[in-house]
Formats: C-alpha cells, structure tokens, sequence
C-alpha cells in the first residue's frame, strides 16, 4: 500500500524573534505597516508540506511516495536527502534553471510566526500528473502550486483514489467555487482552526455543511487538541502535551502523517486522531520540520503511554 503525497517540497529558513509580534504591530497603522525584526538565530532546513509528511509517515512505516517539484540549481541536496531516509522519489520532477521552492519563516516568543514564500519549481507542479503513479491506495492534496492542487484533486477523483485535501497555505489563492469544487471531489479535508473559519467565508458553506459533503473533516485546534467530524458525529481528540515547545513549523505536516497511517490501515477515527495528535506532539518538542529521529516502535510505546492502549 503507497500513499501519494502532491504537495511542495522547500527548503525553509527559520528565523526566531525573540520577543512577541503584538508589541510591534500597532492595528491602526497596518495600512502604512513598515516594520523590521532583529532575529539573532537563522537555521535552514528541508521542509515543503510533501517532504514533511512524507517524512513523519516514513517513521511510522508507512510508504510515501512523493509528487513535487525541485528547481535544478539547488535541488541536489534534497534529493540525497531523500535517498538517505529511503523515501522513493519516483514522482520528483526537476525542472531546469529553477529555484526550489524557499520559505522564510520567523517565530516569535508565542509561537507566531511570519512567512515569505517563493514558490520557485512548485508553481509547475501541474507538470505531475497522479495517472502517472502506480500502486496508489490513497492520496493528499497538499499546498503547492494553484495548477498543480486543483489538477491533482481532479485526478485523484477521476482513478477513484481517495484523498484528503489539505488547503493550508492554499489557501489564499484559491477563489470560493474553486474551493467548493475541490471539497466536492475530495474524501476527507483537514484543516486548522483558523483555515476552517476562512474555507467557511470563502465558500459560503458552514462547518457542518462541509463535513456533510465528505467522509470526514478534520479540524486541528492547536493546545486544545481537534475534532473529526463524521457520519453526523464529532470525534474528539485530546492533546497530548508535549515534552518541551522548540517549534510548531511543520506540526501541522506531522498531524496529517498520522490521518494517512489511520486511514491506510482502517483505524477507527478515534484512534488515528489520537495518532495524528501524538505525532504533531512529538515534532514541536524539536527544531525543524523533519528532525525528530523516532523508531516506529517508540512512537508505539509513546501512544500507549498517552491513551492506555496498543497501536502497533
């Protein structure tokens, strides 16, 4: 069994503020905002939403298969990175005299954070094509290129694999009926909080309306844990606290490494949401998306220490 996983692949730049935003950004004045933080500390990182899932879905033993884009002046060190974790990269187009894509992201003392994106090779992800994988049993659409999002959900509709969408970062650029359409085709859709209240707006649909229009919604509440709206009923998933807070980057990405696993394995939805909020626990207690080196059997020690009951 393979998951395919459309989304971006990006080397992130991570910054850290130390100090809190709201001190500096005076309501009243954002629309002349000119405003600079001092970050004493830069670390650059492999990140993107596709390397970041696939990576966290790796630890529990799944198999990610990667659908992304890298840009050739700079896409050799991620792609020795994926060999060296042992990720397959079949499905990772390297678009010549191309940046991959970078964001830059920096972290206040609350945890806030401010991203600058370039998308790079990502605005080509529509290049891919999901016909084009073998041995797909389920899929993710997510962020990347506008294109590549809407024509991925499409084929993931049309060979009847299911998918979740995740619009995250994708947000912005996509319109109303372009969303409304997206969830229509998709199996699942996972979203935070806040995404959930701007899908709403956007779409005109309300939270209960979109989670009648799929299998399951998901909606990830950060130190409160989430709910899993499905069949008429909502599941809720308790946090699980965390060992220390380095960094929330890439939390999100670790969440839906564990929806994947659950719904690949047939988990209840109590159960894979308890797995998808250990895992978003386990990668904010270390710096970077894709740093938290974990065995599939201590992630299954932590679960049963956390709920009381056996996953693997």
């Amino acid at each position: 069994m393979a998951t395919l996983i459309c989304g971006s692949l990006a080397y992130d730049n991570i910054m850290t503020f130390e100090g809190h935003f709201r001190e500096h950004i005076l309501p009243d004045q954002v629309h002349i905002l000119n405003i600079s933080f001092l970050v004493p500390s830069m670390r650059r990182e492999f990140g993107g939403c596709a390397g970041n899932i696939a990576y966290s879905l790796k630890l529990l033993g799944g198999e990610p298969l990667i659908m992304a884009t890298l840009g050739e002046i700079d896409a050799q060190r991620y792609l020795e990175r994926l060999d060296l974790l042992g990720i397959r990269r079949d499905y990772v187009r390297v678009l010549p005299d191309t940046h991959t894509a970078q964001a830059m992201i920096t972290t206040d003392k609350e945890n806030n954070q401010i991203t600058a994106f370039h998308p790079g090779a990502m605005l080509f992800s529509h290049l891919n094509r999901v016909s084009d994988a073998r041995g797909i049993t389920l899929g993710i659409v997510a962020p990347d290129g506008k294109q590549g999002m809407c024509e991925h959900a499409e084929q993931f509709a049309q060979a009847n694999i299911p998918f979740i969408f995740d619009p995250g970062q994708g947000l912005p650029i996509l319109d109303g009926a372009k969303l409304c359409q997206m969830i229509d085709l998709a199996t699942y859709v996972a979203v935070n909080e806040y995404e959930a209240k701007l899908l709403s707006d956007k779409t005109g649909w309300s939270v209960m309306n979109i989670a009648s229009r799929v299998n399951a919604l998901i909606i990830t509440l950060g130190a409160q844990g989430a709910t899993i709206h499905h069949r008429n009923s909502i599941e809720v998933i308790p946090v699980v606290p965390a060992e220390r807070i380095a960094e929330p980057t890439g939390c999100g990405d670790a969440f839906r490494s564990g929806l994947l696993y659950g719904i690949e394995n047939g988990l209840d939805w109590a159960t894979t949401g308890r797995l998808a909020s250990l895992m978003g626990s386990i990668k904010i207690a270390y710096q970077g998306p894709q740093t938290y080196p974990l065995h599939r059997t201590e992630i299954g020690a932590r679960f049963e220490t956390a709920f009381g009951y056996r996953l693997f």
